[in-house]
């Protein structure tokens, strides 16, 4: 397979079909390709967590992570998401792109963890946030990830929930370090949303989101 460079993974990410109607109840932002080409190639590049690894998404939705994952080079990548409708554009997005290492499964990713205890080298997910009407989700999604890790996970977060899961990560005996923050810019995608995008600036801490790296090793 072709090293990409990040310019070429992010032109690659932006053909990648989104949700036709996002379901409020289940947080469906998706990853945007800047930040998923940016956090993969981070993941890849400097930690070597992806290449020839079995790699898990978490909440994958339709596939943006797995598919980058794929494209960088994942021994396998599987995706694992509730909605059967976003697996579904998930699965006519890796027959565009003729991806062979990847594959989806349809289950609820909460009740994975006894199932899959330790099975991947890497998970990464953009979890649901837990801000409308599943509080305390992201951190149910991030305990399951670091049991089916046998690595390092790596997770998008509200940068105002930091110390909560800096604490968390103590209980659980796992390393947290922050790699990038920023804005995440989320589409329309809603009808409570007035205006185009939610323009969220950077130096409102309560109000950016952070890529986590947690180390089980």
């Amino acid at each position: 397979m072709k090293k990409l460079k990040l310019k070429e993974l992010e032109s690659c990410l932006q053909q990648v079909d989104t949700f036709e109607s996002p379901k409020l109840l289940l947080e469906q932002y998706p990853t945007r390709p800047h930040i998923a080409a940016c956090m993969l190639y981070t993941i890849h590049n400097t930690f070597d967590d992806i290449e020839n690894k079995t790699v898990a998404d978490l909440g994958c939705g339709c596939g943006m992570l797995s598919i980058g994952s794929a494209m960088l080079g994942a021994g396998f990548c599987v995706g694992f998401d509730i909605d059967a409708d976003a697996l579904e554009i998930f699965n006519s997005n890796t027959e565009d792109f003729e991806l062979t290492n990847i594959n989806m499964v349809q289950c609820d990713v909460c009740s994975l963890s006894d199932s899959m205890s330790d099975t991947f080298d890497t998970v990464i997910m953009n979890p649901p946030f837990g801000t409308k009407h599943n509080k305390g989700i992201d951190m149910i999604f991030l305990k399951t990830a670091l049991q089916m890790a046998k690595t390092a996970v790596y997770s998008l977060h509200k940068t105002s929930t930091r110390q909560h899961i800096q604490k968390k990560a103590a209980e659980w005996e796992v390393k947290m370090e922050v790699l990038a923050e920023l804005r995440f810019d989320l589409p329309a995608s809603y009808k409570f949303h007035k205006k185009k995008s939610v323009s969220i600036k950077p130096n409102i801490t309560e109000k950016t989101f952070e890529v986590n790296k947690f180390s089980l090793n």
